[in-house]
């Protein structure tokens, strides 16, 4: 074989290994890429049951209900126009309460019903995540004083 046989089947091979490794990191970062949406837009845009998504909105006041366990919470979750139910099993954020801005990472069980692998809150009374700030904006609904 001459050195240029072999330069060019050197060259190929490590084209092929970065095509590969080029393939599985994308691979992967799809599968943990978690889309961020509002109540409002899982109804309208039909999200699949399973898809693992962020949804954000106000846990709607008088909705929290405890199981008995004392792990097990269900509650809704709503931008003002849509309110879906969210089920979340494991310690609250001590944050966490009615009323509230909140994050919750998990999938679609139903249609209407998202069952939570994590929830995140913010610590000051007067904050709200940014993209549930927006959601409400979009939808109308906005009470914030600040524009």
């Amino acid at each position: 074989m001459t050195r240029k046989k072999r330069r060019l089947y050197t060259l190929i091979g490590a084209m092929v290994l970065l095509s590969a490794a080029t393939a599985l990191v994308i691979g992967a970062f799809r599968d943990n890429l978690v889309f961020f949406f509002s109540p409002t837009e899982v109804a309208e845009k039909g999200i699949e049951v399973g898809q693992r998504i962020r949804m954000g909105g106000l846990v709607e006041e008088d909705s929290v209900i405890r199981d008995a366990d004392g792990l097990t919470v269900h509650f809704r979750l709503t931008d003002l126009s849509h309110t879906i139910m969210v089920t979340y099993r494991g310690i609250l954020p001590s944050l966490f309460r009615e009323g509230q801005g909140v994050i919750v990472q998990g999938q679609l069980d139903a249609p209407t019903h998202f069952i939570a692998d994590e929830i995140m809150a913010k610590h000051d009374e007067n904050y709200m995540p940014p993209e549930v700030a927006e959601a409400l904006k979009k939808s109308g609904q906005w009470k914030g004083g600040n524009e």
